[in-house]
Formats: C-alpha cells, sequence, structure tokens
C-alpha cells in the first residue's frame, strides 16, 4: 500500500492514508514523498471530497473509516484494481509469483532492465537499496510487479496477481502459504491458475524447472510460451563456485554465458537470479548485460541487512515468513561463516500462517543451521515449548522481547552471528539489542 500510494504520488495525485503500526522503511518511504500518514481509523482523516479511497487488505468491515466510506457513499477500490485501471493498462507487466523470492526477484528483475537501459516502471513489496524506493511510474512500456496470492480487499477475494495482466510471469516456487485465506494447497494452485490464464500468448511463464507444485500446477492449463530455470533440467542453470552462492557460473541451455559475483548468500538467491535473467531476457536484455547487472545489484532491506556490528557480533535483520524461507538463509549464512562461528536465530512468528501453527512440524528443520535458537512465544498456544524441548541446541522461549534481551546478551560472544527473523516491527528488538549489548562493555554499533 506504501507502494500504491507513493506511485498515485508520482502521477500527481494528493495523498494521504490511515493506517496503524507503521514502521521503517515504509514509513520512512511515505514521508520521504511527502504522503501525509495518519495515526488509526477515525473517519475525521477523510476528507469527503476524495475521489477514492484505495482499501487494503488488511482492512475489514466494522473498521470505522470503511463504515464511513460506505455510509457515505465515497468511491473506493482495491489496491490491485486501481493498478490495473490507472497504471498497468497498454504496458508490459512483467510479474513475479511464488511463496518464496517475490520482493528479492522482482527487485533483481527491475534493475536489470534498469541496467538494460528501459527504465522501467515497478512495485515491490520492500526496498530495493539499487533504487532506494518500493514503487515508481519509470517509462513506457515495462512495468515490473511483485505479484502476490493473498487476496485483493473485503470486497474482492480474488488474489492480487489477477488484476495484472502480465505478458511476462515467473512461478518461481509453489507451497502452502497464508493459511488464514486458504484452506490447503489446491486453493492457492486454483489462484495461480486463473493467473496462468490471463497471460497471452505472445507472452512467456518462466516456471522452476523442479518444483513438484509448479509441475502439478501446469497440468491444468497453459495457452503461452514457457522457459525452465534451476536445478539439473532447467534452461537457465548455475554452477557454484563458492559453495555460500556468492560465486556461481551461468549456463543457458548447457552452456556457459557468464559469470556472477555479487554479494548475496544461498542458493536460493542464485536460483532468483536465474528466474530474473531469464525475463530480462525475455523483453530483449542481453544476457552479457544482465549479468554484470547482478555483480551491482544491492539486495532488499530486510533481507539478511545487516544491521550493524558490536565488538565483534554481527547483528542481521531477516524478513522470514516461512519455514523454508528460514531455512534457505540460514543455510546460505551457515555456507558464508563456517562451521566454526557460532549463529544466533532469534524469532517472532509474525505471519498469520506462522503464529498460529500450520508449520509446527517443520521449525525444527528449518533451524537446523543455527547454533541456539531464540524466541518470542506466539499469541496462539501451540505447544511451541515442547517442541523446542526435542531441539538438538539450546532453544529458549520468552514471553516478551524486554527479558528476551536481557537473557541474551550476557550469552553473546565476538564472531556471533545473530539474525532476527521476523515479518514485523517486533517490538524494536533492534535498538533493544544494541543498547543492552552497549551496556554490557561490547562497544558501540557501527
Amino acid at each position: 500500500m506504501a507502494g500504491i500510494a507513493t506511485l498515485a504520488k508520482q502521477a500527481g495525485h494528493e495523498v494521504s492514508g490511515s493506517d496503524q503500526n507503521v514502521y521503517p522503511p515504509m514509513s520512512t518511504q511515505l514521508e520521504s514523498q511527502g504522503i501525509m500518514l495518519l495515526e488509526g481509523y477515525d473517519p475525521s482523516h477523510l476528507d469527503p471530497s476524495v475521489d477514492y479511497v484505495i482499501v487494503g487488505n488488511v482492512i475489514r468491515r466494522s473498521n470505522l473509516l470503511m463504515e464511513y466510506v460506505l455510509e457515505h457513499n465515497i468511491s473506493y477500490i482495491s489496491g490491485p484494481q486501481w493498478l490495473a485501471e490507472h497504471l498497468l493498462k497498454n504496458r508490459h507487466v512483467l510479474a513475479v509469483s511464488g511463496t518464496h523470492g517475490k520482493t528479492t526477484t522482482t527487485s533483481m528483475l527491475a534493475w536489470l532492465l534498469e541496467a538494460g537501459g528501459l527504465k522501467p516502471g515497478f512495485l515491490i513489496g520492500g526496498i530495493p537499496q539499487n533504487f532506494g524506493v518500493s514503487a515508481r511510474m519509470g517509462e513506457d512500456p515495462f512495468f515490473v510487479i511483485e505479484a502476490d496470492e493473498y487476496d485483493s480487499a473485503f470486497f474482492d477475494k480474488r488474489s492480487k496477481f489477477i488484476h495484472y495482466h502480465p505478458k511476462t510471469l515467473i512461478l518461481n516456487n509453489l507451497e502452502f502459504d497464508h493459511a488464514d485465506i486458504f484452506p490447503d494447497l489446491a486453493a492457492i494452485q486454483q489462484q495461480f491458475h486463473y493467473l496462468i490464464r490471463t497471460v497471452p500468448g505472445n507472452g512467456r511463464i518462466i516456471h522452476h524447472a523442479e518444483d513438484p507444485n509448479l509441475a502439478d500446477l501446469l497440468t491444468k492449463g497453459c495457452w503461452t510460451p514457457l522457459a525452465t530455470f534451476g536445478g539439473k533440467t532447467g534452461q537457465w542453470q548455475a554452477r557454484l563456485i563458492k559453495e555460500d552462492g556468492s560465486c556461481f557460473e551461468v549456463l543457458h541451455n548447457q552452456v556457459p554465458v557468464g559469470r556472477v559475483i555479487w554479494d548475496l548468500l544461498g542458493r536460493h538467491n542464485v536460483e532468483n537470479a536465474l528466474a530474473a535473467l531469464a525475463a530480462a531476457s525475455h523483453v530483449g536484455i542481453s544476457t552479457k548485460c544482465s549479468i554484470e547487472a547482478l555483480s551491482t545489484f544491492q539486495n532488499v532491506k530486510r533481507r539478511l541487512e545487516i544491521k550493524g556490528r558490536v565488538n565483534g557480533v554481527t547483528i542481521y535483520d531477516d524478513f522470514a515468513h516461512h519455514p523454508t524461507a528460514i531455512a534457505t538463509t540460514l543455510a546460505g549464512l551457515r555456507a558464508r561463516v563456517g562451521k566454526e562461528a557460532r549463529i544466533v536465530a532469534v524469532l517472532e512468528f509474525g505471519s498469520y500462517t506462522m503464529r498460529s501453527g500450520v508449520h509446527k512440524d517443520s521449525i525444527k528443520d528449518s533451524l537446523t543451521d543455527a547454533d541456539l535458537v531464540v524466541c518470542k512465544r506466539p499469541l496462539v498456544d501451540w505447544d511451541l515449548a515442547n517442541i523446542l524441548s526435542n531441539f538438538r541446541q539450546p532453544a529458549l522461549l520468552f514471553d516478551h522481547v524486554e527479558l528476551l534481551v536481557e537473557t541474551l546478551v550476557p550469552q553473546l560472544k565476538s564472531g556471533d552471528h545473530v539474525v532476527i527473523m521476523s515479518n514485523s516491527g517486533f517490538d524494536g528488538i533492534h535498538q533493544k539489542l544494541f543498547k543492552a549489548m552497549q551496556k554490557e562493555e561490547y562497544g558501540t554499533a557501527k
């Protein structure tokens, strides 16, 4: 929604918004764009003369501001529909979908098109550091968009991506997620099938070659030429030169076409890069240009982002939302720091799917590469304490961030890598951790 507000502002509209508990980096972006952000949902925030109220998908009936809109017959629309009607018409939309890696891959793809001189528009669910903003209008015809399967609004239960009508579509991977709106994987696959139905015959669908859920999805019907990436059978493949994924060779149809040396970690990011390379190729960017651009790509904020160091202890922020994402992130970091360094995973189960315990049987395996696990207790009791008791490594559980920090800090030592994993603000844990570490005479944060 912050990105949509930014695009509306860039299009020349006067924009303000109501929300609650907004935290950086999006709150900072809104401020920098000159967009007024009002805390909470008081109807007084709304000027009755507005042309449109764009409704985010967290808004429900009984929301005071939404009830005012309905009662006073003020025009309202979902964010995805507004994009489709006002910004995406007549543009070549490149959409990035999948359970994992959407934000990173969308950011990569936008950067590859930028490096190729196309000056694309984009809308990304995070802030790519190469651009410093999550959305921009760009120049016709290309627009790169993160295509989310979550529903559009309380009055439009279609997935957001149904509105985007992409010509180039990436299907990165597919797993069960969003248990608050989807009963099972089949329900998610159905929405992806509807998405595939919207891609024209002169477009291209780029999918992971060895994802069984995507393979099953494609059997339901496909009317668009396909390209594949990843694994041992994709048309676009990678050969790791360094195990942590920081250096790899790209192969296209089994032929080496270049080498990438970059700052990102993990096999998952290597495969994200292959997807972006394939999509950029579809719109005419040379592989040589794209590979060079990957070497200057800076990852999105909150994707294993180093927040600072205190006397040899490195603190990371990671937007973890699913066991697979946790596992791949920690595996990439382990490959980088080696077996001797200690990794401390600090988790808050923020998404509905995670905090409700849908993936409780996968948590243990997802944290294999951590030497110490520290968790904040979720609001829903799904026996996390008992699950943690069966971990091979020490695992601690706390009701409050303050006690978590107080207990963790004395156990840290130089050389540790502390990965804070959450898709929310986590009660300001980064600042609290730095402050407490300084009191313990760890030094000062850099």
